[in-house]
């Protein structure tokens, strides 16, 4: 439900329309003031969803249900925005299998029984939050569900996934597909000051590590920070029979 009498997506699309010319350039941060100036109901974060949701070369923006009426902006290298153009610019990015997802850091190892991919990890666990802890529920925004916790942008950073539990208390969950290292300790304090500062209303903030082996640096660290659960997966193959 919309707060205001028209949706973010409709805004942002008259925004656009109005004010980026061709050739022009513009920083997100001044979309974002514009919204605060004119629409402060409508948070900080949603608008910044909303961003990637219109820009056609944004990875995140396929678990936004981004599609061809989305298509109005181009990402450039130093991070400005421009409209973008079907006659020279790549295609927009619309499905999942046009992502081309790094493999891991050079030191972690990878055995035959982990994932991929962290995105496969995510992918499993976003649809099954409850193999993890009863009553946990992906975060969508409270305007448009399309805007989901899957790879929830905080601040230029991704969140792996963005949950809330059964008392209505912020999640974050960061996936390792192979072993648990001490230094995502910091990542996660990050992510969880950006949520507090940004997201949360007096609601609590608490991150999950998941990864195949959790590291006994990495379970010491975690000892110090209160908030911080680890958790180990394991993978399991069944074969049957069809011919």
């Amino acid at each position: 439900m919309s707060i205001y009498e028209k949706s973010t997506n409709q805004l942002l699309t008259e925004w656009i329309r109005q004010h980026l010319n061709s050739g022009q350039t513009m920083d997100k941060s001044q979309i974002v003031s514009w919204f605060k100036e004119h629409y402060p109901k409508i948070k900080s974060n949603t608008v910044n969803a909303h961003i990637i949701k219109f820009t056609t070369n944004h990875n995140t923006r396929v678990h936004y249900n981004a599609g061809p009426h989305h298509d109005m902006l181009f990402q450039l290298p130093n991070k400005k925005l421009r409209l973008y153009d079907p006659n020279s610019d790549p295609d927009p990015i619309h499905e999942t299998h046009e992502i081309v997802e790094p493999m891991l850091d050079e030191t972690e190892e990878v055995d035959s029984s982990a994932f991929a991919y962290e995105s496969h990890l995510r992918d499993y666990l976003k649809e099954n939050l409850h193999r993890i802890e009863q009553g946990l529920r992906l975060y969508t925004d409270e305007e448009d569900p399309t805007i989901t916790g899957v790879e929830f942008d905080a601040g230029g950073k991704r969140i792996d996934i963005l949950a809330l539990d059964s008392q209505g208390s912020y999640v974050i969950i960061e996936l390792k597909v192979s072993k648990g290292h001490e230094k995502v300790i910091g990542q996660l304090l990050r992510y969880k000051a950006w949520i507090r500062k940004n997201l949360a209303e007096g609601q609590e903030v608490r991150g999950i590590i998941i990864a195949k082996d959790i590291s006994e640096d990495l379970k010491l660290a975690a000892s110090e920070v209160p908030g911080i659960d680890l958790y180990a997966y394991d993978l399991k193959v069944d074969l049957r029979r069809v011919q």
